[in-house]
């Protein structure tokens, strides 16, 4: 290799990458989009995983790509070694595989460099169209979404990337389709990512970043909740024009102070009242913007208003904050970005939810059915249950809690429960606390089974709990891959129990009718 590669950028690093020898570390859906763009640019690509059946199918689905075959013991180490005796210089690893893994230990520790696929799109990229990036426990989804949202409405083509189904290497090499339909490259990258990517992820240098919260999750990969905020920190490295940061979040200020950011960043906090300058605040109804504009010292300017994103809200339930400060923060990316004021509002007004984060699914019977799959963790789902009156809330959770403890949430919120529905294959995390915090509340535990089964006995033991006023919430605490592939399978599962059961029930309406 005559050049290092991470030290360039477009065709440069393209051209170095031609003939080099990379090792790709993990074949999910990043891992076989790395390895496929790398073979694309001419780089001699070695991968591999210790599940067999990705091994296999990335052998015949990869042409080109050398997939190291299992040793006959299963052993990590020794395909790590085998890996290692290639002799790559780069490496990209898979976000899913922790940094203790011989899969990534061993090539670290010989002196391979370890990128992420993030870092090979930055690299690869051919134009210098700003990223945006945007982590969180909580809440990044949906703000890279409206991001993406606000970006377009501001009349660029900027489409949610990172964890939305297409890997950024893949944009890099090919580019995406725009509203029209036509595959060009974006001219802005907003971009969802989480810690497990920050961990390793070195290279972009931003226009603007934004970390929403930290809250406890994926203890059994981090080890630790400071190893896991130093992660998270990482979303300011190089940052070359706005640091947005929630005042309200402890410790959220320090994580901009302490980033290596580029020279000329600067910081912009998001407040929940009147906003100081160099924040973006609420003013009654409407946020206001005294960072982004010319008169910024003495005057504000109105971005939107809640009645932009009331929509947005659970119905009689209400508007939920998060909501609110999601749109915050995507209006502030959107504002680095010069997206007017107008544009910001129209955006809005114009978004949606995607299915699995609070999403009204069905209204029958005076029961409203909520399908928010994405709160996989203790933080989001608290989200979704403190907008709910108290004693009205049928609780469907449970799935694979990650190592994390669920006794705040629980005790928190136990006034809300008329009842819990816990489905996963382990319910203990649910139910200690339950019995410690919510002894009077019922609880019951549908069993494990087959995918729609277990979700068709949770929604029906949900509607025989629900009253007229009640809000069915599936709002897990917890992982699917238990018992789903993903959380969206497991939303739409949700979903369409839902939809058999109302279908049924306005069926036997019609009948008794007649």
């Amino acid at each position: 290799m005559t050049s290092d590669p991470t030290l360039l950028t477009g065709h440069a690093a393209r051209e170095a990458l031609r003939g080099a020898r990379v090792l790709v570390i993990g074949l999910g859906l990043t891992g076989t989009a790395a390895a496929r763009t790398l073979h694309a640019l001419g780089a001699d690509v070695v991968a591999i995983d210790s599940r067999p059946a990705a091994a296999e199918a990335a052998a015949r689905d990869l042409p080109g790509v050398r997939v190291l075959p299992l040793p006959g013991n299963g052993d990590d180490r020794a395909l790590a070694e085998a890996a290692v005796a290639t002799g790559p210089r780069l490496a990209v690893v898979s976000p899913g595989l922790p940094p203790t893994s011989p899969l990534v230990a061993l090539p670290r520790a010989a002196g391979v460099r370890i990128l992420t696929e993030f870092d090979l799109a930055w690299m690869i990229r051919l134009d210098e169209s700003p990223w945006f990036l945007v982590t969180g426990t909580n809440g990044k989804t949906t703000t890279a979404q409206m991001t993406s949202a606000l970006l377009r409405a501001g009349g660029l083509h900027a489409p949610p990337l990172g964890n939305m189904g297409v890997a950024v290497s893949t944009v890099a090499l090919e580019g995406i389709a725009d509203d029209a339909g036509v595959v060009r490259a974006p001219q802005a990258w907003p971009i969802e990512i989480a810690a497990l990517q920050l961990h390793d992820t070195t290279l972009p240098r931003p226009r603007a970043s934004i970390c929403l919260n930290v809250a406890e999750d994926h203890l059994d990969w981090f080890g630790t909740m400071a190893a896991y905020r130093a992660d998270k920190a990482k979303v300011y490295r190089g940052v070359t024009g706005a640091c947005v940061y929630p005042t309200w979040e402890r410790g959220a200020r320090e994580m901009v102070e302490e980033a290596e950011v580029t020279v000329g960043a600067r910081a912009v906090g998001l407040a929940l009242g009147a906003p100081a300058l160099a924040q973006v605040g609420i003013v009654e109804n409407a946020i206001i913007d005294r960072a982004f504009h010319a008169r910024r010292h003495t005057h504000g300017v109105e971005l939107f208003t809640t009645d932009d994103v009331a929509h947005l809200g659970l119905g009689e339930a209400g508007l939920p904050l998060h909501i609110v400060t999601n749109a915050m923060a995507a209006a502030s990316l959107a504002r680095e970005a010069d997206v007017e004021p107008d544009a910001i509002a129209a955006g809005l007004r114009a978004f949606r939810v995607e299915d699995h984060r609070i999403a009204r699914v069905a209204v029958a019977g005076g029961v409203t059915w909520v399908n928010d799959s994405k709160a996989t963790n203790a933080h989001a789902a608290a989200a979704s249950l403190r907008a709910l009156e108290d004693g009205t809330c049928v609780w469907l959770a449970g799935g694979d809690a990650k190592g994390a403890s669920l006794e705040d949430l629980v005790r928190d919120f136990a006034g809300k429960m008329r009842a819990v529905v816990l489905i996963g294959r382990d319910p203990t995390p649910w139910r200690e606390p339950l019995a410690r915090h919510a002894p009077d509340v019922p609880v019951i535990v549908v069993p494990d089974g087959e995918t729609e089964a277990v979700m068709r006995g949770a929604v029906t033991a949900a509607d025989g709990f629900a009253r007229p006023g009640d809000t069915v919430l599936l709002a897990p605490a917890g992982a699917s891959w238990d018992q789903f592939r993903n959380y969206g399978h497991r939303g739409d599962a949700f979903a369409r129990a839902v939809g058999e059961l109302v279908a049924h029930a306005t069926a036997g309406g019609e009948q008794e009718q007649a």
